[in-house]
């Protein structure tokens, strides 16, 4: 393949072509039978357009506002773990390539590289992921330096009081790098014999007991706004917004958690509408086109959170090749938004797609 990939798909091969399998591995694999890994792709090319004409789209505007901040597009980095398997400056690359493209960084709790070194790579708005282990004080403590560090918002990973089955980890017998954020609080040695190292690291140290009413723990311990990842159902969504955090993150954790999930694509107007606008809906999950963004504003959400693509970006070219990606996926919402008749993302409406569900109602 040429190194000068047309699209976000492209930078896959790239990273495959860059990197040893086991990390490879490591950032493409999913869950079990990796079904949901697969449907979180496939059920946005379900979604079709409803396109508008005769409207003046000489000037589009994607710049929206998150918690406040202000960036280009509706468009962020997802939290994923050890980006040193990817490149060797790890998530400080990634926040720089952040900086430049002006979105939000969620630094991911499983970072390679610590929040100190993080905050001082560049001036970008971030966000701090956070698993809560069994010793509380390890989060707090986590918690605290973020925010000393000039951090955002927190963002709780509701959906993991135990780690997914990622099968190519275990066959892999992935071995886990220092996570140097826990240096001086917990101790990395892990047996992992006949498995994976991160499967054996989490059993020993999640928090299985983690539950709503910790949502008030958690507010004890930060000033910052919560949000909640890992939503996937009105019942949640209500919940969420019973105990007042400040958002939620549709995902189902890049499918790497209960595999048969649903793609949280097919999930996300069901959230919103649970929600009445009480709080922002944030998306993740499958966005490999500007397509993609614009179906996920569509139905709700305020922005989205990217992932693999970037990972595979940091892999192919370190920080350039992440704010490629990020700018392959911000000039594509702004053609789509032009094709579809929609100078600001205010324009993008409902009306502007239809779901598999009402194309086949319409058939019958």
């Amino acid at each position: 393949m040429a190194k000068d990939p047309v699209n976000v798909n492209e930078f896959e091969e790239l990273a495959w072509e860059a990197l040893p399998k086991i990390n490879y591995d490591y950032f493409r694999g999913g869950a079990e039978d990796q079904y949901t890994l697969k449907e979180n792709v496939a059920a946005f090319q379900r979604i079709t357009f409803r396109p508008r004409v005769l409207v003046d789209v000489s000037s589009i505007d994607m710049s929206t506002s998150i918690l406040g901040h202000k960036i280009s597009a509706p468009i962020m980095i997802a939290p994923t773990g050890m980006h040193e398997l990817a490149h060797p400056e790890g998530e400080t690359a990634t926040a720089r390539a952040a900086a430049a493209s002006n979105t939000i960084m969620v630094l991911s709790f499983s970072s390679s590289k610590t929040i100190e070194e993080v905050a001082s790579s560049s001036q970008g708005v971030r966000f701090y992921q956070l698993y809560v282990y069994r010793q509380r004080d390890i989060a707090a403590t986590l918690v605290q330096r973020a925010e000393r560090n000039g951090f955002k918002a927190i963002v709780l990973t509701a959906d993991a009081p135990r780690l997914g089955r990622r099968e190519l980890d275990i066959k892999n017998k992935l071995v886990v790098p220092p996570l140097r954020n826990l240096e001086g609080l917990v101790s990395v040695e892990v047996d992992s014999e006949g498995g994976s190292g991160l499967e054996a690291f989490a059993s020993q140290l999640m928090d299985t007991s983690l539950n709503w009413k910790d949502i008030e723990w958690l507010r004890s311990i930060t000033n910052l706004p919560i949000l909640i990842k890992g939503v996937l159902t009105a019942e949640d969504a209500r919940k969420a917004v019973e105990v007042g955090v400040e958002g939620v993150i549709v995902s189902n954790h890049g499918a790497r958690q209960l595999d048969y999930s649903p793609a949280s694509i097919t999930v996300l107007e069901e959230v919103v509408q649970a929600v009445e606008g009480k709080i922002p809906v944030l998306f993740d999950g499958g966005i490999r086109r500007g397509t993609d963004v614009f179906k996920a504003l569509a139905l709700g959400a305020q922005a989205v959170l990217v992932g693999r693509p970037v990972t595979y970006g940091l892999a192919a070219s370190g920080e350039a090749g992440v704010v490629r990606v990020m700018q392959m996926l911000k000039d594509e919402l702004d053609l789509t938004m032009a094709l579809t008749g929609c100078p600001t993302l205010k324009d993008i409406t409902r009306s502007h797609i239809r779901t598999e569900s009402e194309r086949l109602r319409s058939s019958l």
